[in-house]
């Protein structure tokens, strides 16, 4: 069971990780005001947890389950990571706060006969484009207007809903020039030399990503210190992690120093299932879809307090699986694949969640 230590100001998380990232989490549930992370919704929800994810035999393989992923591991599909996680941001509707407005009257793509919204309609696109014969994908294609034009990348993200537009264009596509012209002036066109350079290591690769790339730069100041949540620049890493299986280009011998992506969906369903507890200001806050703003102090209690509830949850799942002999059932768990699971579980039981998801425009997630 986690000790006391384990949450409180007398546990110091530098012996920890090498990571930023989580040492910024526990500096922030240290000194959260309206979100709290109960230890005894930590026990609850590690034991829901640790029993769905036997139930499902949760492993790293249900990456590429997922229709919309790429299925073979090789070049082509990092460079396909790499472009998803660049755009990997900002999916909610304006619209999410009307509850009789439809799906397909949100921005969505309907790809094979099947509609898509959130991420996957990213996903959806970018595979829409590869079929349409565009070498989205492709650094050089996209580092310069010359050859990938805003009107044909408009055209990538058209919508099946005539009257919507996926948020946050005209950042995509900033995003989209200053990152291809990155890769093409310093990484010999390809983020595969960046996986190269690092040497195995995530710690060094999220370096490599946040040095170079400033739309991965997930930086805020809270009170008075700079903390870092690096949302994109990790999802990046564990997709490339999670695709190539942990082998070849996805092998990083320190993988599980990568913590949880802070974004607005996993916060929803750890509060769902306790491991997070909201103030009841911040509650009736989220209930009336007040926008919070990137880098405000609610924003960054929710997201650094559900780092930290994960590394908690991750431990106390560990302690329970050897217990019972479990590890088997679940072969690997890090993070990343508890972050994985969370995730997909919000989104299966994402009209039984109760509380309203918190509502911030950025980039960074």
């Amino acid at each position: 069971m986690i000790t006391q230590n384990d949450a409180s100001t007398t546990y110091d998380p530098l012996n920890l990780s090498l990571n930023p990232v989580l040492k910024s989490a526990y500096l922030i549930s240290q000194n959260s005001q309206d979100v709290q992370i109960p230890l005894d919704g930590i026990y609850q929800a590690s034991s829901k947890i640790y029993n769905l994810m036997k139930i499902k035999k949760y492993s790293t393989s249900n990456w590429k389950k997922h229709d919309l992923h790429p299925k073979t591991a090789d070049e082509k599909a990092i460079d396909w990571i790499f472009l998803v996680d660049l755009l990997n941001f900002s999916f909610w509707s304006d619209l999410d706060k009307d509850t009789d407005i439809s799906e397909n009257q949100k921005f969505n793509i309907t790809f094979k006969n099947q509609q898509y919204t959130g991420y996957w309609s990213l996903c959806a696109a970018i595979n829409r484009s590869i079929e349409e014969g565009i070498p989205i994908t492709t650094p050089s294609f996209y580092a310069s207007e010359t050859s990938l034009s805003n009107q044909v990348i408009h055209h990538i993200f058209r919508s099946s809903s005539p009257n919507s537009q996926i948020p946050l264009l005209k950042e995509r596509i900033e995003c989209i020039r200053e990152a291809g012209k990155v890769l093409t002036t310093k990484f010999d066109g390809s983020f595969i030399n960046c996986v190269k350079a690092s040497n195995k290591s995530c710690v060094n690769l999220l370096k490599i990503i946040v040095d170079n790339f400033p739309c991965f730069r997930d930086e805020i100041i809270f009170l008075g210190k700079k903390v870092y949540l690096y949302k994109r620049a990790q999802i990046l890493i564990a997709d490339i992690w999670a695709c190539f299986e942990g082998k070849g280009y996805g092998e990083f011998k320190d993988i599980d120093e990568i913590t949880m992506f802070a974004d607005y969906r996993v916060p929803q369903a750890l509060h769902h299932l306790g491991a997070i507890k909201y103030s009841d200001n911040l509650i009736k806050t989220l209930e009336r879809h007040e926008l919070l703003e990137y880098g405000s102090r609610l924003e960054v209690e929710i997201r650094g307090c559900s780092i930290w509830a994960v590394e908690l949850l991750k431990r106390e799942i560990k302690r329970i699986a050897e217990q019972e002999n479990g590890q088997d059932m679940i072969p690997v768990l890090n993070a990343i694949v508890l972050d994985f699971f969370i995730w997909d579980f919000a989104k299966e039981h994402i009209n039984e969640l109760g509380v309203e998801f918190h509502r911030t425009r950025s980039i960074y997630y």
